[in-house]
């Protein structure tokens, strides 16, 4: 069976800026992949490039085995339905009640009438626990809320793949938890898989399986595995100075004759 997401020697670019280079992994069904680095390492443009906003200098991004990028609008409109997306800011649509924007993605990606995705809206809603808020405008949630809410528009179709981008930033410790678990629970229930953009380590040791560290100096990826792995096997000092918290190490001096990465 083909990964739900496999990614081969993509290389990302802005023009002749280079952002990374060599990025390729697989996510299968009921994994949690997280894309981790510091800033500007090009994690949430990596994730752009991953739900069809970028197109690649080079490379491949497959959904269910098929070339994204090598195929017609028709057919990436029919892949775009199969996953759900959860943007930092929750990107809920303000003049539209919490109800109304999860039925606005039930009537985009189900063939469900109006009564049954008011039903189903509401039935996920109540998951996250948000009943109490399915009638409240988006201006009158705390972030927390919204959160939980652009998860539900995410869910409500239970696509088999999920991306999620910081989805803990910004959020409380306790918040931050109850998000957590409210993934976890998702992966449970539906058996999706889950890619995910986040600098939270409690977030990242609680919940992610596997995941890929992309270097802001090298444009590379640097490392591969569970987060709570790496910490633990120091494979490279920027990893582990991300990991714990210390200050990165300084990047390579360029060479005498000025090459560089």
């Amino acid at each position: 069976m083909a990964a739900l997401l496999s990614v081969q020697d993509l290389e990302m670019r802005f023009g002749d800026r280079l952002i990374q280079r060599g990025i390729s992994f697989d996510v299968e069904a009921g994994r949690i992949f997280a894309i981790m680095g510091g800033s500007g390492c090009g994690k949430s443009t990596l994730l752009k490039h991953l739900v069809g906003l970028l197109p690649p200098a080079s490379g491949t991004v497959r959904h269910g085995g098929v070339d994204y990028w090598a195929s017609g609008e028709a057919e990436r409109e029919a892949m775009r339905l199969k996953f759900g997306m959860l943007f930092q800011s929750a990107a809920l649509w303000s003049s539209m009640t919490v109800l109304d924007n999860v039925c606005l993605a039930l009537a985009r990606q189900t063939a469900l009438d109006a009564r049954a995705q008011e039903a189903r809206a509401r039935e996920v809603l109540a998951w996250v626990g948000l009943d109490h808020a399915a009638d409240q405008m988006p201006a009158q949630l705390s972030g927390g809320m919204k959160k939980r809410a652009g998860l539900a528009r995410a869910i409500a179709a239970e696509p088999p793949l999920l991306f999620l981008d910081e989805p803990s930033a910004g959020l409380d410790p306790i918040s931050s938890r109850r998000l957590d678990d409210l993934i976890l629970d998702i992966r449970q229930r539906t058996g999706a898989a889950v890619v995910l953009v986040s600098h939270e380590l409690p977030s990242l040791f609680a919940i992610a399986d596997d995941g890929l560290f992309l270097d802001a100096d090298s444009k590379t990826p640097i490392a591969r595995g569970c987060p709570r792995e790496l910490a633990r096997a120091h494979v490279h000092p920027t990893v582990d100075a991300f990991l714990r918290r210390e200050a990165p190490p300084d990047p390579p001096a360029p060479s005498a004759r000025g090459d560089s990465a």
